[in-house]
C-alpha cells in the first residue's frame, strides 16, 4: 500500500480533475484498512506490546530539533540563494 501511495504510476493519473485523485482517496484508506485485516490478531497483539515497551510516541526530541534544523537551515540558504 506504501508502493502505491509513493508511486508515480496511477490506476487514474493525477493530470485528471477530480478523479486523479479521488483514486487515491478511496484506494489508500480501504488499501490500509485490507493490510489491517490481514494481518493475524496474535502479531498485532505482540506489535502492540513491543510499542507500549518502546516507549510513548514523541519522546524523541532529539530527532525533532535535528528534522528542524534542518528544514530551517534549508529555508534560509533557498532564500539567500534567491536574494
Amino acid at each position: 500500500m506504501v508502493a502505491y501511495a509513493l508511486s508515480p504510476i496511477d490506476l487514474i493519473p493525477d493530470f485528471i480533475p477530480v478523479l486523479g485523485y479521488l483514486d487515491d482517496l478511496i484506494l489508500v484508506p480501504l488499501g490500509i484498512w485490507l493490510v489491517l485485516r490481514l494481518i493475524p490478531p496474535e502479531v498485532m497483539a505482540d506489535a502492540r506490546i513491543q510499542a507500549a515497551q518502546a516507549g510513548r510516541p514523541g519522546s524523541n526530541w532529539w530527532g525533532l530539533v535535528i528534522v528542524v534544523t534542518v528544514w530551517v537551515a534549508t529555508g534560509v540558504l533557498i532564500w539567500r540563494w534567491l536574494a
